[in-house]
């Protein structure tokens, strides 16, 4: 495993990072595909084997009962000081008032919460999950600033949003010398570039490392374009991600995966993990196979050609994924 600083930071993490989205507990207020905690501890003992400590949930995630799964979990496999935690806050995990957003008493009491669950007196990087435009920037910066110095988070991360909205959340916190954002947590893959035109320059030049969500199309790019699984027939937000023409994408990494003797995943996730913007791709894990052509793929080299190949077919298309839908069903990244 290779490992590398998160962004401009001194933090250390695996180039692979475990997305802890799919593992709660499957029925009601969950994902259909959602593992639960018998289920999901191989993979999380996969993963310590193969040397990921980057390990990624939030709140919302099974309303809370991934960072439960993950963090007992985490803390039965490894070290605390030898893993790094991520989590995230802004989704809605009640009705009624204050029951999510990014307001103070959200995030002082949703950080509060995320750690009891988690089992752990702090997180090494906070994130908030999606903009929130009911609520002062100022406010939760500042919220966010002092849930560092309390020691709750070690570092302060965001999540999909526009350019703008990032270029003024980190002016902000400098004006004010509040803590800063050292990540961005947005989508990215071969089948969604739109974040190339604006919020990975802007990443670059301001030393934000990049942690992109869904590196695979949410499975699309690891399987024939017409092939149906429990997860294609009930994700509801995966179609509003992606387009008809992106099958002609689909079939380009289908054809090199082929020439090259390895999976399409492998050369999917080779693709994302070549930007030097890009520290570690969030990967999500529900078959035995999923982790070991993760980490593979670090290992596959992209030719100039075939890089060509794998992006001629693109088209561009309206933003997405910065926007999910009102909170009745789980947290969609």
């Amino acid at each position: 495993m290779e490992y590398v600083k998160l962004g401009s930071t001194g933090l250390e993490v695996s180039r692979i990072c475990l997305g802890c989205m799919s593992y709660g507990t499957p029925g009601k207020g969950t994902h259909p595909w959602s593992l639960d905690e018998e289920a999901s501890r191989p993979f999380f003992q996969r993963a310590v084997e193969a040397g990921v400590t980057f390990f990624d949930t939030a709140n919302v995630y099974s309303l809370g009962r991934s960072e439960e799964i993950t963090g007992r979990a985490l803390k039965d496999l490894a070290r605390r000081d030898e893993v790094v935690i991520a989590t995230k806050v802004q989704g809605r995990m009640r009705s009624g008032a204050n029951g999510g957003g990014l307001s103070r008493k959200v995030i002082m009491t949703e950080i509060d919460a995320s750690l009891r669950r988690l089992g752990t007196d702090y997180v090494d990087l906070y994130q908030i999950h999606r903009w929130d435009d009911s609520t002062p920037l100022e406010e939760t910066l500042e919220a966010l600033h002092d849930v560092v110095r309390a020691g709750k988070a070690r570092y302060i991360g965001a999540s999909s949003m526009h350019a703008w909205q990032f270029a003024k959340a980190l002016f902000t916190a400098e004006r004010h010398g509040w803590t800063r954002f050292v990540s961005m947590q947005n989508h990215y893959n071969l089948v969604y570039r739109e974040e190339e035109r604006e919020m990975l320059p802007l990443c670059a030049d301001q030393g934000i490392g990049v942690i992109p969500w869904s590196p695979l199309a949410r499975g699309l790019l690891t399987r024939d374009w017409d092939t149906a699984t429990t997860r294609t027939e009930t994700d509801n937000f995966a179609r509003a991600l992606y387009q008809d023409d992106d099958r002609h994408i689909v079939d380009e990494v289908a054809k090199i995966a082929a020439e090259r003797g390895v999976s399409r995943a492998q050369v999917a996730l080779a693709w994302v993990a070549r930007n030097p913007v890009v520290v570690a791709p969030i990967v999500g894990a529900t078959k035995p196979h999923h982790l070991d052509e993760a980490v593979a793929a670090l290992d596959l080299l992209l030719t100039d050609e075939e890089v060509a190949r794998l992006e001629a077919p693109y088209r561009t298309r309206p933003v997405a994924g910065i926007s999910v839908p009102p909170r009745r069903r789980p947290a969609q990244n």
